[in-house]
């Protein structure tokens, strides 16, 4: 059976180091950043509405969204 010279590359490509450097530093800086900012539009929200549950639960929404960009980014560094 003939074989195709267009077929792709079984091996993947290595990447720049500093490219690599720089996603795994953005893993380091996401979930505080996520949690800080769901907590501060919490609190904003607490003070305009005047409530006191807002910022506890802007502080679990911007964990679990920090929490998804983390495991998002990790999986697609693995692949």
């Amino acid at each position: 059976m003939p074989t195709s010279d267009n077929q792709p590359p079984t091996t993947k490509p290595k990447t720049n180091i500093w490219v690599q450097a720089g996603r795994f530093t953005q893993l380091a800086f996401v979930l505080p950043a996520a949690t800080v900012v769901g907590w501060l539009i919490g609190a904003a929200l607490d003070r305009w509405l005047h409530t006191s549950w807002l910022q506890v639960l802007g502080l679990i929404v911007g964990i679990a969204a920090g929490l998804i960009d983390l495991i998002r980014t990790a999986l697609a560094n693995s692949k």
